[in-house]
């Protein structure tokens, strides 16, 4: 297809190259992405009764459990390349995560502290270990599926926004096509470069990211028990995955070529999340289950 028959990205995957500072379009809508998944889920959380404190408490968690998870995942999908330097596997800054990775890493991290931190044991610990400081208090923290629920509508946002650095990076090779909205990569730096017309492949999970949005949003208070918006969430993302991933473009294959990892995984919590799904989630009347902030509760008693 030629060039000018398609969209052509000329910038350069970098925002900052200068000497040992280094910041690309990658690392800082990834940035952007985490921060406004936080400032998100903490003010939902709070309209939900939720303690703004807490909230962000469990993120510090989710965050480190996002990060080990994305790298885990990445490491297992190349592990023949960093079984030969398993240094490498802690050199996070070179790059290599996978997206799903962060996902259950993040959920996996912040259900870990909420399970651990009240617990009779870990209480018992830091009484002893730091006993100048008094008897620990019991943090307010709130239920891993009521959290869960209020962060899934935060979590699509803050992918989309993560997808904004893939495209302008153009790291992520897609099938090529001679489709209008083809993309070409013409900066130099850029590993897209020299490339013909492909697929915006990530450009299509950051549309499918906000559907997913727009549907799960008006059921954020319909869906019961609390947990299932999140196990929605993962469903309807998985499947998307699953088909967008048949045009990228990966270097590891499995079952003959037939799938890549990402593929496997969707598959994987599609048979755990579809089941949950049919099994327990009940619609409930809008009005059900939503906790009022203290906040408005106070004002409802003023007014």
């Amino acid at each position: 297809m030629n060039i000018l028959g398609a969209i052509n990205i000329p910038f350069s995957p970098y925002i900052i190259d200068f000497g040992p500072f280094l910041l690309s379009w990658h690392g800082f809508f990834t940035f952007v992405a985490v921060a406004a998944a936080v400032y998100l889920t903490v003010r939902w959380g709070r309209r939900e009764g939720l303690d703004g404190d807490a909230v962000l408490s469990i993120s510090v968690w989710c965050i480190i459990g996002g990060i080990i998870g994305a790298r885990i995942l990445h490491v297992i999908d190349f592990w023949s390349v960093y079984s030969a330097d398993p240094l490498r596997i802690l050199m996070v800054w070179q790059g290599g995560i996978a997206i799903f990775g962060a996902i259950i890493g993040g959920f996996f991290g912040g259900s870990a502290y909420i399970l651990i931190r009240n617990s009779e044991w870990f209480l018992g610990l830091w009484g002893k270990l730091f006993r100048f400081a008094g008897e620990p208090e019991r943090a307010p923290l709130p239920r891993i599926g009521h959290l869960a629920d209020v962060a899934a509508p935060a979590l699509l946002l803050a992918m989309a926004i993560g997808r904004l650095g893939d495209i302008i990076n153009g790291e992520h090779w897609a099938k090529f096509t001679d489709l209008p909205w083809g993309v070409v990569y013409s900066h130099l730096e850029s590993p897209g470069a020299f490339r013909a017309a492909s697929h915006p492949a990530v450009a299509y999970e950051l549309i499918m990211d906000l559907i997913i949005f727009a549907v799960i949003w008006p059921l954020r208070h319909r869906l019961r028990p609390q947990g299932m918006v999140f196990v929605l969430y993962g469903a309807l993302y998985s499947i998307g995955r699953f088909f967008i991933s048949f045009l990228r473009v990966e270097s590891n294959t499995y079952f003959g070529g037939a799938l890549n990892e990402a593929q496997i995984v969707s598959l994987v919590v599609i048979l755990i999340a579809v089941p949950l799904l049919v099994y327990k989630a009940q619609f409930v009347r809008p009005n059900r289950g939503r906790t009022a902030s203290p906040q408005r509760r106070t004002e409802a008693v003023e007014e």
